[in-house]
């Protein structure tokens, strides 16, 4: 997979290893995107073994959370939480809010005559975000350094035995894990519910309230949107930005183009950049795999890797010159646009759309005023999702639009 015309920058060793399957004892790792596909889509043959899902206890909440939860119950949470993040829902719902929000914190910006936009884009994704959730009453500063210490994490592996951590780190991990959960308890989650308990609205919240779920299971569904969701935003947008402003005629496109082009530029831009680098999947039946002549048996207690960089460059699929970015590639037919950015089958991510949605308003805006990139990131890895960080990204901001 080794292309010598790159425009990636958020690279790790192994992403350029030859072998499309590697299979050491129990563990396999799938770069080929056609296999991992057929893996993703296994709804019965597998779960979800990501997001450290195996090392949460399963008998403390009636409700698993739809991250790391399987089969029917997965797909029932999946179906009915859907209808907030629908395409339609998201342009209708949020867009006028995306586009005044973003001018907002531009404006200021602007005032200032530069910003720090990592800083800046996680305020944004978590005041959008946050309104789907209904977690709406506490301020968006305080809720984005609460959702930012849950990274504050020892690091793991989770190809190996307990993880790879020892006592000591696992320890650590329990103390910096409760207290950011605590502090979004009563800070975040509590207000929103006491308050949607009395006044429902059109939210996640609201309807969690509705089936059932208690206190506890609602904590964690916040804390698993709010990781998944607001703080992965945050790097795409960044990593978008920073690509977009490092290519002009790319850059140029992009404020030239209607929104549907726009989203194909981004979804383009993360197919190549995906914030979520690899997928884990347990093996619980019989799978077979197969790719040309070749098929793979993989067995009940296999843990499955989906690296998902190499698999998204995967020229067999993706078509030529897989490590630039060509916004309308000719792509195999069935694959998305952006890859396994967002995964794939049962547990592909249900806020695609607003990710998208989200990053467009902001960037289009933020283009328009003319920044010039200052400092570029600081590109550092996190193993709770597996992917890219960007911090310290400085842009000169100009009142003048």
């Amino acid at each position: 997979m080794t292309e010598t015309n790159s425009s990636r920058r958020a690279t790790r060793q192994g992403d350029d290893a030859e072998s499309r399957v590697e299979h050491h004892g129990a563990v396999w790792r799938i770069r080929s995107l056609h296999l991992a596909r057929q893996i993703l889509a296994a709804r019965d043959a597998t779960t979800q073994a990501g997001f450290t899902a195996e090392a949460i206890p399963k008998g403390y909440l009636r409700h698993h959370p739809i991250l790391i939860s399987d089969g029917p119950l997965h797909d029932d949470q999946r179906r009915k939480v859907g209808r907030f993040f629908a395409p339609r829902v998201v342009a209708e719902r949020y867009g006028d809010d995306m586009c005044r929000t973003a001018a907002r914190l531009l404006d200021d910006a602007a005032r200032r005559g530069c910003c720090r936009l990592d800083q800046i884009a996680l305020e944004y994704t978590v005041e959008i975000t946050r309104r789907a959730i209904g977690l709406e009453h506490s301020s968006v500063a305080g809720m984005s350094r609460r959702l930012e210490a849950f990274f504050r994490q020892p690091p793991f592996d989770i190809t190996a035995p307990k993880l790879g951590r020892s006592k000591r780190q696992w320890a650590l991990a329990a103390w910096n894990g409760l207290l950011p959960v605590l502090r979004f308890w009563f800070a975040d989650v509590r207000p929103a519910i006491q308050a949607l308990r009395k006044s429902p609205r059109q939210n996640v919240i609201s309807h969690l309230i509705a089936e059932g779920y208690s206190n506890t299971d609602i904590l964690v569904e916040c804390v698993t949107y709010g990781t998944a969701g607001m703080v992965t935003t945050r790097e795409f947008l960044t990593m978008a930005c920073w690509h977009l402003l490092d290519d002009d005629p790319l850059r140029n496109r992009y404020l030239l183009a209607e929104r549907e082009e726009r989203h194909a530029i981004l979804e383009e831009i993360i197919r190549l950049e995906p914030v979520v680098g690899h997928l884990y999947r347990r093996v619980r039946s019989e799978l077979t795999i197969c790719e040309d002549d070749h098929e793979w048996m993989l067995r009940p207690g296999d843990l499955v890797d989906v690296c998902v960089r190499p698999a998204n460059a995967d020229k067999a699929d993706v078509g030529e010159n897989p490590l630039l970015i060509c916004p309308g590639r000719d792509m195999r037919h069935g694959v998305d646009p952006a890859g396994l950015s967002f995964s794939h089958g049962p547990h592909k991510c249900p806020g695609h759309a607003l990710a998208i949605a989200e990053a467009d308003a902001f960037l289009t805006d933020l283009l328009r005023r003319r920044p010039t990139l200052v400092t570029a990131p600081r590109l550092d890895w996190d193993d709770l999702v597996t992917g890219y960080t960007l911090r310290g990204m400085i842009l000169g901001m100009s009142s003048q639009t």
